[in-house]
């Protein structure tokens, strides 16, 4: 069954399954999520654990074995199973096995994993874990609610968030909740338990540590966040990612855009079009493809996509656009902005 990483406790307070399966990548979540499950055991009187790190060559046997074995100690143990990446034939064969077999074990299995697709979700071997147990799958949180889950954070710590100040927050740690929770426990140890937050106190002790990656800078773009785009550029550049990474991405999105259209053109729905892309778009994901669709013309997409092969040859040395400026400019105008490469000769441009 699935439940969300704010839900977890209060269904670990009604009973403690045999199985939780904890997957996602964002790390502050997913270790409280963890944690909660340890917890937990702790307090059902299960003192035994026994930590498992799934890599390469791994002896699926040994999770069969751990699950079988006697405590000389205690008569149920909690098992955890670190997983990096995909358990491969022989380990959906263990895990399934594994779930056929816990009937008479009391014993408590906690999969920590980094985020499962959707194949992997319909794979035996999960169905038969998620069917017995608890799936929390941790998400970040999204740039549109993150200063509301700062300020609710904020009252975990004594403290009261002004929401202008929450934004401020989620601008400078976005991406990055250990570093705004970090901030937080700072800002409680130097003020008085119930002190109010305001945005001056943000800005004169908070530094910028938000964390981007190029998916984040694609979210924004859908959903026409420009200034979002700007900054998440500036950061992408700041932390040293190389200017083919970006445009790949950019590149991929203006060709799923332009898929979509031609899709909607032929009278499909805009379900059916995004289901037919590879890999799909899920439901919460197409009302921004749905925002950029209606703001960005085919037309406009095409100059998007020459400019961005204008990019590519400077890239490959072929071309004199300025790299990081034209990234800008092609990322601001998918997010519904205008270029501001004003300097160069009208052809380089994609305004209009």
């Amino acid at each position: 069954m699935k439940v969300f990483a704010d839900k977890l406790e209060d269904a670990l307070a009604k009973s403690l399954p045999p199985v939780v399966i904890v997957a996602g990548d964002e790390p502050l979540q997913h270790m409280e999520a963890c944690d909660a499950v340890r917890r937990t055991a702790r307090e059902a009187g299960i003192e035994e654990r026994e930590v498992l790190h799934v890599e390469a060559n791994f002896p699926w046997g040994r999770l069969l074995e751990s699950a079988a074995s006697l405590s000389l100690f205690a008569s149920r143990k909690l098992i955890e199973l670190r997983l990096n990446g995909k358990p491969g034939q022989e380990g959906a064969k263990a895990l399934k096995e594994y779930a056929e077999g816990m009937s008479g074990s009391d014993n408590i299995l906690l999969i920590a994993s980094a985020k499962l697709d959707y194949r992997e979700q319909k794979s035996a071997w999960f169905k038969a874990l998620d069917k017995a147990g608890l799936f929390v799958p941790v998400w970040p949180v999204d740039a549109s609610r993150l200063h509301f889950w700062l300020r609710d954070r904020a009252s975990r710590h004594g403290l009261t968030l002004d929401l202008d100040a929450a934004r401020l927050l989620g601008e400078r740690t976005e991406g990055n909740l250990l570093a705004a929770d970090q901030e937080l426990q700072k800002l409680a140890l130097l003020l008085p338990p119930g002190a109010r937050i305001s945005p001056q106190q943000v800005a004169g002790g908070v530094e910028d540590s938000a964390r981007y990656d190029v998916f984040t800078l694609l979210d924004a773009c859908l959903k026409g966040e420009r200034a979002r785009v700007s900054r998440i550029l500036g950061g992408l550049r700041g932390e040293g990612v190389e200017p083919p990474i970006v445009l790949w991405a950019l590149t991929r999105e203006l060709r799923l855009l332009l898929s979509i259209h031609q899709h909607l053109d032929q009278g499909q729905s805009l379900e059916h079009a995004c289901k037919a892309q590879k890999p799909p778009i899920f439901d919460k994901r197409r009302p921004a493809y749905q925002q950029a669709i209606q703001r960005l013309p085919m037309k406009r997409l095409h100059k998007l996509l020459l400019f961005a092969q204008r990019l590519d040859l400077t890239i490959k040395g072929a071309g004199t656009i300025p790299l990081w400026d034209g990234l800008h400019d092609l990322a601001l105008t998918l997010a519904g902005g205008r270029g501001l490469l004003a300097e160069l000769p009208s052809s380089y441009r994609v305004g209009g």
